[in-house]
């Protein structure tokens, strides 16, 4: 399992390309010349690249679940919509497709951050405004999700 970590802004060129922060090519580079996957966010606007181990990983957990059960189904379909495989480039690039940019209002500037496994990518602007509204709840969040686990059930 991949465990990426930092938060970095980036840019995005006019045809879609985006320059990798060189402390993830870096963490990446065991992973590289496998490529990735980016796909819409199920719960905010901005995008996800997974790694293609990783994105295996997940997919076999998805590939478990009953298919003739609708939820199940519907639930595959939304999870996989708009799901592009993606390389980097000789440069450092990776192209991120047009109507995906649309979904994430990716235009110029972006922030690249880690979530564990998997990089989330996020118009700046969106980003900020996401971690701002976000202080306020965070140590009511922090408590609720960590505060009454056992250290044994996080291992």
């Amino acid at each position: 399992m991949i465990n990426l970590i930092g938060t970095y802004e980036c840019k995005v060129d006019a045809k879609g390309r985006l320059m990798m922060s060189s402390a993830f090519k870096k963490q990446l580079s065991s992973v590289l010349q496998e490529g990735f996957v980016v796909k819409r966010s199920v719960f905010q606007s901005c995008l996800e690249l997974y790694p293609m181990q990783e994105w295996n990983l997940m997919m076999g957990k998805i590939n478990k679940l009953n298919r003739f059960v609708k939820k199940n189904n519907d639930f595959i379909r939304r999870f996989t919509a708009g799901v592009k495989m993606v390389e980097m480039d000789a440069s450092g690039r990776v192209l991120i497709p047009k109507d995906l940019c649309h979904f994430a209002g990716i235009e110029k500037q972006v922030v690249l951050s880690s979530a564990v496994n998997i990089i989330e990518i996020w118009d700046k602007d969106k980003y900020e405004k996401v971690i701002d509204d976000a202080v306020v709840d965070f140590a009511d969040l922090a408590e609720e999700v960590m505060g009454n686990t056992d250290v044994d059930e996080l291992s």
